[in-house]
């Protein structure tokens, strides 16, 4: 299918007047380059579509291209990726993946004034620094981490915990997040341990945390680091209840854990987009294209760049700062539901939905629908 629209979005090229550039920055390499690579393929769906309608701006048919870079997940180079947008002249960025990545790019596009939609940085800093630039199409850490805590305390019947964060800009934020929500709800935190996001042996830890006989033990990072952790807790017999956040809570862990992954729970952010009319049918067309599901936040990608369409519909401009004036008060029925900003650039309504894994398969166990 994709090839499909590409030809047919080609024949549209030789009518366009215009073309019209949007910046894409993930980790295409690295450790969390599958997933970049899924989420790119999302927005790349999205960009085919749209140019086989194709948009049209005052009357004109436009060419949407994408302009995709690899930021490897790193801080520094992120701002490299950034700056190159802007000197491209690009009119809005779908980026970064991972907060590590899009809170330092963030001021750029903001010196530039360029629209900043990230598919997936969930740190509250990233849209409470001040800038009119940033926008996200996940939840926060602060909802994430408050309605796990809950679920821990009030369902699970959790008393302690042990924290563990892999010292991300994410695993940071959400350790923290669960923390305060924890304590509050009457759980005993017993000690909060970070990691590195590159570590590969955890048993030395892991020892000393079967020692302490914790109820659960919330790992706060990423999956790539979050498989070694517990692969390697079951391996040890660690009798512990193991949490995550959205960034562990993947189809692919039970296949890449095994038997370790049985009980262990996770949040999202949002509901699993499949079961909804737009979400199926992104995920028809992903697999039509891609031949496989849709995995990462590939459909956050796909809703952001039709966001952008429509702010540059609405706007009837393909002018960056148009587009960014627009974009606050842009609605969107998408694959992952109702899009709609708050003043900060935060989604207005932020649910979660909390999993537990079983016989290598992920059930939802609790949808919050009231977070923010």
């Amino acid at each position: 299918m994709i090839a499909i629209l590409l030809l047919v979005a080609a024949d549209c090229r030789a009518a366009t007047s215009e073309v019209v550039k949007i910046g894409f920055a993930a980790p295409l390499t690295g450790p969390l380059a599958q997933y970049g690579k899924a989420t790119e393929a999302g927005a790349q769906l999205a960009i085919a579509e749209l140019n086989a309608k194709p948009v049209r701006v005052n009357g004109q048919p436009v060419q949407l291209v994408l302009e995709s870079r690899d930021d490897a997940g790193d801080p520094r180079t992120a701002t490299l990726v950034a700056q190159s947008f802007v000197d491209d002249r690009v009119v809005a960025v779908v980026g970064h993946m991972t907060s590590g990545t899009s809170v330092p790019a963030s001021r750029i596009y903001s010196h530039a004034g360029i629209a900043q939609l990230s598919p997936g940085a969930t740190s509250p800093v990233y849209t409470h620094q001040g800038f009119a630039t940033a926008f996200r199409l996940v939840p926060t850490d602060a909802s994430q981490g408050a309605v796990l805590a809950k679920y821990a305390a009030h369902t699970l019947h959790v008393r302690s915990v042990v924290l563990v964060d892999d010292q991300s800009e994410y695993g940071k934020s959400l350790a923290s997040a669960f923390e305060q929500t924890a304590r509050e709800n009457g759980i005993t935190v017993f000690r909060h341990e970070a990691v590195s996001a590159y570590a590969m042996d955890f048993r030395a830890l892991l020892t000393t945390l079967k020692s302490a006989r914790p109820d659960a033990i919330l790992f706060s990072g990423y999956i790539n680091t979050g498989v070694l952790f517990a692969r390697q807790a079951h391996q040890l017999g660690l009798h512990a209840m193991l949490l995550g956040g959205d960034g562990l809570c993947d189809d692919a862990l039970a296949s890449l854990v095994g038997r370790g992954a049985d009980g262990l729970i996770c949040s999202t952010a949002g509901v699993d987009y499949r079961h909804g009319e737009r979400g199926a049918a992104f995920e028809r067309h992903f697999i039509q294209a891609f031949g496989t599901g849709s995995s990462g936040f590939a459909p956050y990608a796909y809703d952001a760049i039709y966001l952008i369409a429509d702010a540059m519909t609405h706007a009837n401009s393909t002018q960056a700062a148009r587009i960014l004036q627009t974009l606050p008060t842009e609605s969107l029925d998408g694959a992952t539901g109702r899009i709609a900003f708050d003043r900060y650039g935060d989604l207005r309504d932020q649910v979660i939905t909390i999993y537990r894994y079983h016989a290598g398969k992920r059930d939802a166990v609790f949808v919050d629908t009231g977070s923010k």
